[in-house]
């Protein structure tokens, strides 16, 4: 792993920050004349996650409504829980549409499932291109190889995977890690006291999905001052 574990908390931070917006910015733009931009939502909604699916649910509502501001874009919600359950939302563009069903959602006990995330993810992309990809999760249960095998077939589709990693765990970290790089996407790890820099991040990534670099650097001009703060460290 190419971070240092013996930075402080601060200035790893900073430095998780500086390296994800860099990695959005470096991300290839969605395809000209593609139509709207597309950007698959997953989620993990096993046990783990309970304390924090709400505000996910919430999150995922302001990003979309961020990205309307700036270009047209197409959100797809992907989660899975309990005993082998796997559910995708249509695509749309209509947020309401999303956080109905979304809100009626708990979280239930079982195994992770990212293969079936990146399956889904590479299926939709063959139908009508994916601009990006988002997971949001804690831990992974599942063969490593696979999952960077998968990734990188995400990356030569040129489907960028960000990843937000809620809690410390190293393990999955490593593999988290490894699967961001491979798809040509970014990595970086929240917890519940930096809700506000996972929806600027999120935010980010919706901007790039739905209209490119130029959405992007544009955003970063006209967004309150702590997003316009993050973003200018990818200039």
């Amino acid at each position: 792993m190419a971070r240092d574990l013996r930075k402080s908390g601060n200035d790893r931070v900073s430095s998780d920050v500086a390296e994800f917006l860099d990695k959005v910015k470096n991300t290839p733009a969605p395809l000209q004349g593609s139509g709207k931009g597309r950007l698959l939502f997953a989620l993990d909604a096993t046990a783990s996650r309970q304390p924090t699916w709400d505000q996910a649910c919430h999150i995922q509502r302001e990003m979309f409504n961020e990205a309307a501001e700036v270009g047209s874009l197409s959100l797809q919600i992907a989660f899975f829980r309990g005993f082998g359950e796997f559910k995708a939302t249509p695509w749309t563009d209509n947020s309401e549409a999303l956080t109905g069903p979304m809100s009626r959602v708990s979280c239930l006990g079982g195994h992770t499932q990212i293969e079936r995330i990146l399956a889904h993810a590479l299926k939709q992309h063959a139908a009508k291109p994916v601009n990006a990809v988002v997971y949001v999760g804690d831990c992974i249960e599942e063969d490593a190889d696979t999952l960077c095998h998968l990734a990188g077939k995400m990356g030569l589709q040129k489907i960028p995977l960000f990843i937000f990693q809620e809690r410390i765990e190293p393990t999955a970290e490593n593999v988290f890690r490894q699967m961001a790089r491979l798809s040509g996407g970014a990595y970086h790890r929240f917890d519940t006291n930096s809700a506000h820099m996972l929806k600027s991040l999120l935010n980010a990534v919706a901007v790039y999905a739905a209209g490119g670099r130029k959405a992007l650097a544009n955003y970063s001009k006209s967004n309150n001052k702590q997003a316009a703060a993050l973003l200018t460290q990818i200039k």
